[in-house]
């Protein structure tokens, strides 16, 4: 019956798409990621929050939190693509084997198994797969999910590239389509762009595959043709969203050190670091003129807490602030 067809063969697409393009392409950007947040392991730069100037971090943490955040989405997705192996072939018409050998569905599995290299299996109530999508509903879940790390990645690497000069101009994204329609010599982070769209059109394709999951009527979910072209076109988009950013973003892109270390040296906020030697009411007047005056917070904090400069030093280490604790 096609009602046993039907998902079965989509969890067979679903998983061969996974396999052969879209692990492979997460693992190259994992890669890609963790060798350049270790080729930037020393550099500190100015940590946000609200999008505001907060407490530092070196750019290797910046960029760990991203490969972490991939790392836990791959192994979402890991346990979403096994839900797959177990399909509802030989369910036949409703999901009770109607007309079919009772040998046939573990014997169909097995033979699966053998061509595929993938370890099928037959489901124990197949009706749970013709009238119902749940795994299919929980790999496009995945995949969305896996849709919100690439738009967080590729907003942070847009901010970071910002200006050059009126912006923050903490790094520089490669120059894939140097000058813009009518602005020579601008530089647009349309790699970025480019994924933050693919992003936007998984979670889209995703809602549509909630509202197709909960459409099972009975013993038979009409719309499973449309579960399994949104999941292969979700699979398609990631896997060369992903392959883009990895290769045309993330593995030349530089870091500006000497923006980073001067507005280190100005970021008012390294006096939180002073909170447990003068006092927050002190340290807060002491950033707020720091940030009227333009100068250097350890020159405020000189003239104003009572501590020399070794002290100040020592506790405003950027460094040291970036590796937590106590001074």
């Amino acid at each position: 019956s096609s009602n046993d067809v039907i998902p079965t063969a989509i969890h067979l697409a679903a998983l061969e798409e996974m396999d052969q393009r879209l692990i492979p392409a997460l693992k190259q950007l994992h890669a890609s990621l963790d060798a350049k947040a270790k080729e930037f392991d020393p550099i500190v730069k100015i940590g946000r929050t609200h999008l505001m100037d907060a407490m530092p971090v070196t750019v290797e943490q910046e960029l760990q939190t991203w490969v972490l955040q991939l790392q836990d989405a791959s192994s979402r997705l890991a346990r979403a693509r096994d839900e797959l192996l177990a399909i509802p072939q030989g369910g036949t018409a409703v999901g009770s084997g109607i007309n079919a050998h009772p040998d046939f569905a573990a014997a169909f599995a097995e033979q699966l198994a053998d061509e595929t290299g993938l370890a099928f299996r037959p489901m124990p109530h197949p009706f749970v797969a013709q009238s119902a999508l749940d795994a299919p509903l929980n790999l496009s879940a995945a995949l969305r999910g896996l849709a919100v790390v690439l738009m967080k990645i590729s907003n942070d690497l847009r901010w970071m590239n910002s200006g050059p000069i009126h912006g923050l101009g903490e790094l520089q994204l490669p120059a894939t389509q140097p000058g813009s329609s009518i602005m020579p010599g601008k530089v647009n982070p349309v790699i970025c762009e480019s994924v933050t769209m693919v992003a936007a059109q998984v979670m889209g394709l995703d809602s549509t595959v909630a509202m197709a999951g909960q459409s099972g009527n009975f013993q038979l979910n009409v719309m499973l043709p449309l579960v399994g072209a949104n999941l292969l076109d979700m699979i398609e988009l990631l896997t060369n969203a992903s392959t883009m950013l990895g290769d045309k973003a993330i593995r030349d892109f530089t870091v500006n050190t000497d923006h980073l270390d001067a507005a280190v040296g100005k970021n008012p906020v390294l006096v939180t670091a002073l909170n447990p030697e003068i006092g927050y009411s002190l340290a807060s007047d002491i950033a707020k003129e720091a940030y009227q005056t333009g100068r250097p917070v350890i020159d405020v904090a000189e003239e104003r807490s009572g501590l020399d400069r070794n002290r100040l030093e020592e506790l405003m280490d950027p460094l040291k602030l970036t590796k937590g604790g106590l001074a």
